[in-house]
Protein backbone atom coordinates (compact mmCIF):
# COMPACT_ATOMS: atom_id res chain seq x y z
CA UNK A 1 0.00 0.00 0.00
CA UNK A 2 1.42 3.35 -0.97
CA UNK A 3 2.04 5.97 1.66
CA UNK A 4 -0.05 9.05 1.08
CA UNK A 5 0.98 12.54 2.00
CA UNK A 6 -1.10 14.45 4.49
CA UNK A 7 -0.48 18.18 4.54
CA UNK A 8 -1.78 19.09 7.98
CA UNK A 9 -0.27 20.85 10.96
CA UNK A 10 1.58 19.08 13.75
CA UNK A 11 -1.13 20.22 16.15
CA UNK A 12 -3.89 18.62 14.04
CA UNK A 13 -1.85 15.41 13.84
CA UNK A 14 -1.45 15.42 17.63
CA UNK A 15 -5.20 15.79 18.22
CA UNK A 16 -6.17 13.16 15.64
CA UNK A 17 -3.71 10.68 17.15
CA UNK A 18 -5.01 11.43 20.65
CA UNK A 19 -8.61 10.83 19.57
CA UNK A 20 -7.62 7.52 17.95
CA UNK A 21 -5.76 6.40 21.07
CA UNK A 22 -8.56 7.40 23.43
CA UNK A 23 -11.17 5.77 21.20
CA UNK A 24 -9.21 2.50 21.32
CA UNK A 25 -9.05 2.68 25.13
CA UNK A 26 -12.51 3.98 26.02
CA UNK A 27 -14.64 3.76 22.84
CA UNK A 28 -16.17 7.13 23.81
CA UNK A 29 -14.08 10.30 23.45
CA UNK A 30 -14.91 13.65 25.02
CA UNK A 31 -13.05 16.96 25.08
CA UNK A 32 -12.16 16.56 28.75
CA UNK A 33 -10.51 13.20 27.97
CA UNK A 34 -8.39 14.78 25.24
CA UNK A 35 -7.37 17.68 27.51
CA UNK A 36 -6.28 15.26 30.24
CA UNK A 37 -4.50 12.94 27.77
CA UNK A 38 -2.52 15.73 26.09
CA UNK A 39 -2.06 17.92 29.16
CA UNK A 40 -3.71 20.94 27.53
CA UNK A 41 -6.59 23.17 28.57
CA UNK A 42 -10.19 22.40 27.71
CA UNK A 43 -10.55 25.71 25.79
CA UNK A 44 -7.56 24.66 23.64
CA UNK A 45 -9.23 21.34 22.94
CA UNK A 46 -12.54 23.06 22.15
CA UNK A 47 -10.82 25.34 19.60
CA UNK A 48 -9.02 22.37 18.06
CA UNK A 49 -12.23 20.31 17.88
CA UNK A 50 -14.03 23.19 16.16
CA UNK A 51 -11.23 23.32 13.59
CA UNK A 52 -11.24 19.54 13.12
CA UNK A 53 -15.02 19.61 12.67
CA UNK A 54 -14.79 22.47 10.16
CA UNK A 55 -12.11 20.57 8.23
CA UNK A 56 -14.31 17.46 8.09
CA UNK A 57 -12.21 15.21 10.36
CA UNK A 58 -14.71 14.77 13.21
CA UNK A 59 -18.33 15.08 14.20
CA UNK A 60 -19.32 16.29 17.63
CA UNK A 61 -22.43 14.68 18.97
CA UNK A 62 -24.93 16.85 20.87
CA UNK A 63 -24.06 15.02 24.12
CA UNK A 64 -20.36 15.81 23.70
CA UNK A 65 -18.94 12.66 22.15
CA UNK A 66 -16.33 13.15 19.45
CA UNK A 67 -16.42 10.70 16.54
CA UNK A 68 -14.33 10.46 13.40
CA UNK A 69 -15.64 11.02 9.93
CA UNK A 70 -14.28 8.59 7.35
CA UNK A 71 -11.70 11.22 6.35
CA UNK A 72 -10.72 11.73 9.99
CA UNK A 73 -10.33 8.03 10.75
CA UNK A 74 -8.29 7.43 7.59
CA UNK A 75 -6.02 10.38 8.36
CA UNK A 76 -5.60 9.42 12.03
CA UNK A 77 -4.76 5.81 11.12
CA UNK A 78 -2.20 7.03 8.59
CA UNK A 79 -0.56 9.33 11.15
CA UNK A 80 -0.58 6.57 13.77
CA UNK A 81 1.03 4.09 11.36
CA UNK A 82 3.60 6.65 10.28
CA UNK A 83 4.48 7.36 13.90
CA UNK A 84 5.04 3.66 14.60
CA UNK A 85 7.08 3.07 11.44
CA UNK A 86 9.43 5.91 12.35
CA UNK A 87 9.63 4.92 16.03
CA UNK A 88 10.36 1.27 15.19
CA UNK A 89 13.03 2.31 12.71
CA UNK A 90 14.76 4.62 15.19
CA UNK A 91 14.72 1.98 17.94
CA UNK A 92 15.62 -1.06 15.84
CA UNK A 93 18.12 0.41 13.41
CA UNK A 94 19.79 3.12 15.44
CA UNK A 95 19.35 1.83 18.98
CA UNK A 96 17.57 4.99 20.12
CA UNK A 97 15.66 4.66 23.40
CA UNK A 98 11.92 4.11 22.91
CA UNK A 99 11.13 7.35 24.78
CA UNK A 100 13.42 9.49 22.61
CA UNK A 101 12.29 7.67 19.46
CA UNK A 102 8.63 8.42 20.32
CA UNK A 103 9.36 12.10 20.89
CA UNK A 104 11.41 12.46 17.71
CA UNK A 105 8.89 10.47 15.64
CA UNK A 106 6.28 13.11 16.54
CA UNK A 107 8.45 15.76 14.95
CA UNK A 108 9.78 13.71 12.04
CA UNK A 109 6.39 12.40 10.90
CA UNK A 110 5.37 15.92 9.91
CA UNK A 111 8.20 16.46 7.41
CA UNK A 112 9.30 13.03 6.18
CA UNK A 113 8.90 12.07 2.53
CA UNK A 114 6.79 9.09 1.46
CA UNK A 115 9.88 7.50 -0.15
CA UNK A 116 11.80 7.52 3.13
CA UNK A 117 8.80 6.12 5.00
CA UNK A 118 8.54 3.30 2.45
CA UNK A 119 12.25 2.54 2.88
CA UNK A 120 11.80 2.47 6.67
CA UNK A 121 8.84 0.09 6.33
CA UNK A 122 10.90 -2.24 4.17
CA UNK A 123 13.81 -2.10 6.61
CA UNK A 124 11.50 -2.80 9.56
CA UNK A 125 10.00 -5.82 7.73
CA UNK A 126 13.44 -7.30 7.11
CA UNK A 127 14.26 -6.97 10.81
CA UNK A 128 11.17 -8.90 11.94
Amino acid sequence: KAVFSVDISESVEMYLEAILELEARNSVVRSVDIARFLGVTKPSVNRAMTNLKNEGYILMEPYGDIVFTEKGRETAKHIHELHHVITDFLVNSLGISPELAEADACRIEHVISPEVVQAMKEYNKKRQ
